[in-house]
């Protein structure tokens, strides 16, 4: 039950995931996938031990009777953490000593202990050759629709190697690949583009002062936003050791695959972004359309292809997520973020959360309307798929 008292403790989870924001933001780590590595061993060291749930990939042959799952935890989280930052030990060590010292001394801790480094060490080693640090060049093509350089710095794509890291429970990167942006020559475009051009341009927009704060607010760094806003809206549930160890794995595995599957398509489709789009709208054989060499977005555009939108991709995927997790749309969300000038906003619905999400990247002038929208459907698609084949009850 997910708002039954506690059985134990569940803090020691979200203290390791604040422990790993401390030292990805230290290391400069992608936080995708590794996230995800870290709160995969979590679970299957808490469920080694509590059960109820299905692992999701780790069998450890340590004793697991009268083992203490909190500190199995804590040791999962931190031999992790250790393998992908050696150099972060000092910190790591000292987050370990915070964590055991909840937990008495003895056989349990002990016990605990040795299941987590080896649940550690298995799922370290099962994505030791997932292609996460793999260099990828990228070369761009030309003519009309396809993605350019961006103002103001023209700077080459990042992430390229997404769409070949290998998913965490999608089969392949291109399992629910987006289905494609409309056809320049459509009405379809033509509306995206024209919506885009009045609502996102950096002067003399029709956008409101709070749709202007709608496009800065979600630019704070995503895996920033996402982690810190997600993290205090767990807290609020009284979720067990084991569910939230269960919640945290099953979110991280979900934003993991929607970015691997969300540039899968990116690089696929290789779509145009809006400032490059209206400034050469006379190239595009729509009549609907009309350039503005001088047009610019309200906010810069992010170095990677257009289509579908990334943010859709996590907004969706979240949503579904938290939807399914606790059995209800209305969850009632507090988000903040971190850019300057702006305020706390209230989501009665996970759907407020992705409809916002979405009018703000196209207020910020670096989406299409309809980009963000199937961003939004792949990524739900994505956490759909993730919720039904990993970390089930066992009894299913």
């Amino acid at each position: 039950m997910l708002l039954a008292p506690l059985a134990a403790r569940a803090d020691v989870v979200e203290d390791w995931n604040r422990t790993a924001q401390v030292v990805f933001t230290t290391k400069a780590l992608g936080a995708n996938p590794n996230y995800a590595i870290v709160h995969t061993a979590i679970y299957d060291a808490v469920v080694a031990i509590d059960g109820g749930y299905q692992p999701y990939a780790i069998h450890p042959s340590s004793p697991t009777r009268g083992a203490s799952a909190r500190a199995a935890a804590a040791a999962a989280g931190y031999y992790v953490l250790l393998g992908l930052a050696p150099d972060q030990q000092a910190v790591l060590d000292a987050a370990l000593a915070a964590s055991l010292a909840a937990i008495p001394n003895g056989s349990a801790e002990t016990k605990g202990v040795a299941v987590g480094a080896e649940v550690a060490a298995g799922i370290l080693a099962l994505r030791a050759n997932d292609h996460r640090n793999d260099v990828v060049g990228y070369e761009f093509g030309s003519g009309p629709g396809v993605y350019q350089p961006t103002p103001p710095a023209f700077p080459n794509p990042v992430a390229t190697n997404q769409p070949g890291i290998t998913p965490f429970a999608l089969q392949r990167a291109s399992q629910f690949r987006a289905y494609g942006p409309p056809d320049l020559s459509s009405a379809r475009y033509a509306a995206d583009v024209k919506e885009v051009k009045r609502m996102g341009v950096l002067e003399g927009s029709k956008r409101t002062a709070w749709q202007s704060e709608i496009a800065r607010f979600h630019t704070e760094n995503p895996n920033n936003f996402w982690i810190r806003n997600l993290r205090e809206t767990f807290a609020t549930h009284n979720l067990s050791l084991v569910e939230s160890a269960r919640l945290y794995a099953l979110m991280n595995v979900v934003h993991a695959d929607a970015i691997i599957a969300c540039f899968d398509s990116k690089y696929h489709f290789n779509f145009w972004r809006p400032v490059t789009a209206i400034q050469s709208a006379d190239t595009d054989d729509n009549p609907d359309t009309a350039a503005d060499a001088a047009w610019l977005p309200y906010m810069v555009t992010p170095p990677h292809p257009e289509y579908p939108a990334a943010h859709g991709c996590v907004a969706g995927a979240t949503a579904e997520t938290l939807q399914r997790f606790f059995g209800t749309k209305n969850l009632g969300l507090t988000f903040t973020s971190t850019v300057p000038d702006t305020v706390p906003h209230y989501y009665p619905t996970t759907d407020a959360l992705v409809k916002e999400i979405v009018d703000a990247r196209v207020f910020g002038g670096m989406h299409y309307r309809n980009s963000v929208l199937a961003g939004a459907d792949l990524g739900r698609r994505v956490a759909r798929w993730a919720y039904t084949t990993r970390f089930r009850p066992v009894a299913q």
